[in-house]
């Protein structure tokens, strides 16, 4: 579902940018009210689980990929406001060190991952689960719903930006400067690869992950639910070895070929179309220098475990840059809490 540069023009990219900051802003605001250095690490998780998940790759039936984002799970856990940061700080880290997305397209790809899945997701999750115990049953069948629905709407405003740009950005005889393909191609595209596959992938995961934590540390469950108060400490160890496990087995996506819809090269386009169009030859090598890109060591990348290993190594640097981000958060938040008020 990433959007590449060069595919939104920049006037596009410039209003969906301005209202991710926007959302941004007030998660900012949300969080720091109820932000406290003992929950920081739980939103680092948040963020490297999705980013992690985002890895796996699975295979559409007609020759594309798709993968999950976690956005569901974080939104349940954390709360819409809270998963917005933790999936933006993984869409962030993909963009600059991996390549994954644009960096001129982040704010559409933040929109439409960060803001539009956990936010639609909690909403449908609320509906579903209700004031239902954190045993319940409707809490799993509500992730599950939740999951579904949530990424599906997110892929449809992906395919609906996709698709209006030939109509408003093409030159006088109506060639394309950007997107190449219609809304009569991009949303069907689109939906098609999240309703049958990535959905369900969604779904599947935040399920499972809600299951789990009904057995074995349902205090989680209870930080953002609204019908009952947290009792007792939670506990992060088993979490934390479930992502290194997760990042161990990140190699496993590539073993779906193929390129998720959208998310084409120029030389690819040039194949299928037989032209670039001349806006996102343009602006598709904005950031094309990236340390690992696509996830890969430049010039060891011809055999299966060649390219794994750059999988592992992209997957583990991400966890520390990361742990770093959650190390300065923590430091700061720990520190403006001790400080008198005046």
């Amino acid at each position: 579902m990433h959007i590449p540069d060069g595919y939104l023009s920049p006037q596009t990219d410039a209003v969906l940018g301005i209202a991710s900051a926007a959302f941004a802003i007030a998660a900012a605001k949300k969080v720091t009210g109820t932000l406290n250095a003992r929950n920081i690490p739980l939103l680092s998780i948040g963020a490297a689980f999705s980013f992690t998940i985002m890895m796996f790759n699975v295979p559409i039936p007609d020759g594309t990929t798709a993968h999950a984002v976690g956005g569901t799970l974080l939104a349940i856990l954390l709360g819409p406001w809270s998963a917005m940061i933790g999936v933006s700080i993984a869409l962030i880290i993909q963009a600059l060190f991996f390549g994954d997305g644009g960096i001129l397209a982040l704010g559409a790809n933040i929109f439409n991952m960060g803001v539009v899945l956990p936010f639609v997701s909690f909403g449908i999750y609320r509906l579903v689960a209700g004031r239902s115990a954190v045993s319940s049953k409707r809490q799993w069948i509500g992730a599950a719903i939740a999951g579904y629905i949530g990424l599906s709407i997110a892929a449809l405003c992906a395919g609906i930006e996709f698709g209006i740009q030939p109509l408003l950005f093409h030159t006088a005889n109506g060639t394309p400067l950007y997107g190449p393909y219609g809304l009569n191609l991009a949303v069907p595209a689109m939906l098609f690869s999240h309703l049958t596959i990535a959905g369900p992938v969604e779904g599947l995961v935040s399920a499972l992950v809600v299951v789990y934590l009904q057995r074995s540390n349902p205090v989680l469950l209870q930080l953002n639910n609204s019908s009952e108060t947290t009792s007792g400490p939670f506990r992060l160890r088993k979490l934390v070895i479930g992502l290194l496990a997760l990042a161990v087995l990140s190699p496993l996506g590539l073993l779906a070929s193929g390129t998720a819809w959208g998310e084409w090269g120029a030389g690819d386009l040039q194949s299928k179309l037989g032209f670039i169009p001349s806006g996102l030859h343009k602006l598709g090598n904005f950031w094309n220098h990236t340390p690992l890109k696509d996830y890969g060591i430049a010039g060891y990348d011809q055999t299966f475990w060649q390219k794994a290993l750059g999988y592992l190594l992209s997957a583990f640097v991400s966890l520390l840059v990361i742990g770093l981000i959650t190390f300065i958060i923590q430091r700061l938040v720990r520190n403006s809490k001790s400080q008198p008020h005046r």
